[in-house]
């Protein structure tokens, strides 16, 4: 049932606008603003993370634990289905980055690096630099949104992918330091090991040699960065021109990533199918 739900997100995702109508944090949010204005709970992010990540894993896990023996199981498929759905990243990564390529396309470099800056999120010195940041940007967005979300699910189920989803939108949104931190500190580990899996289908959808070259020193080193380990291997891998290359080179690491997304689904379904 995993792969089946997999194959539909994928459908939905790229099809439909479903994902924008499920994926509402607002009750999270107001969870997340009771717990960091409740004095007792100042100055222990561990608490007020285990009290804003149970309250709504702790009841999706007994749903789950329910309806697991009912009709053979095929009840749990639309749960699965809103959970994961859920749990990818939020807004639009290639509408995200449409105002700086048309910048970047128009010579208005100026309002480029506005428009990196604001919607974005990078800054740089030069243009080189910018395009560079601009392409890290989408490799790590996708890796964040999509990537990692298949990868926990796949391995553990829609909890796991869940609670990725979680801590990621802790680290963007919450107030508190200390629980801020907490967040990003679990989402890296998250993070390591799908990261490293994603650099590695992005040396098989592209260049090989010259992304191996580039992992191998890094690959399994602990502290080696999941963030710049990714987009050195998507660079690589589509061949991207050091320099002022152009925002064709976004295009490229697009289709770098959907012949990624080809080979893990493909991997996915020999996993499901070797063990009948």
């Amino acid at each position: 049932m995993s792969f089946l739900v997999l194959l539909l997100v994928l459908l939905l995702e790229r099809h439909t606008r479903w994902r924008s109508g499920v994926q509402r944090d607002e009750l999270l949010l107001r969870r997340l603003s009771r717990v960091e204005a409740a004095p007792a709970l100042a100055g222990q992010p561990r608490l007020q993370l285990l009290l804003v990540l149970g309250v709504p894993l702790l009841p999706l896990s007994l749903l789950l634990w329910s309806l697991a023996p009912l009709a053979y199981g095929w009840l749990l498929l639309p749960v699965h289905l809103l959970l994961v759905l859920w749990s990818l990243g939020r807004g639009d990564t290639r509408q995200m980055l449409e105002p700086f390529r048309a910048s970047w396309q128009r010579g208005d470099l100026e309002a480029a690096y506005l428009d990196a800056q604001r919607d974005l999120g990078v800054q740089a010195e030069d243009d080189a630099t910018l395009l560079t940041q601009a392409q890290g940007f989408l490799l790590w967005r996708v890796h964040q949104g999509f990537f990692a979300v298949i990868f926990w699910y796949a391995l553990l189920g829609p909890l796991p992918a869940l609670a990725y989803r979680l801590l990621a939108l802790l680290a963007e949104h919450a107030g508190d330091a200390g629980l801020r931190r907490q967040a990003q500190e679990l989402q890296a580990a998250l993070d390591w090991l799908p990261a490293r899996l994603l650099a590695l289908s992005l040396a098989l959808a592209g260049n090989f040699v010259s992304a191996y070259r580039v992992l191998r020193p890094r690959l399994l080193e602990r502290r080696a960065s999941a963030v710049q380990l990714v987009a050195d291997a998507g660079r690589a891998a589509a061949e991207t021109p050091v320099g002022n290359a152009g925002v064709e080179t976004l295009d490229e690491l697009w289709s770098l990533l959907q012949r990624a997304t080809l080979i893990w689904y493909c991997a996915i379904a020999l996993w499901v199918l070797l063990p009948l």
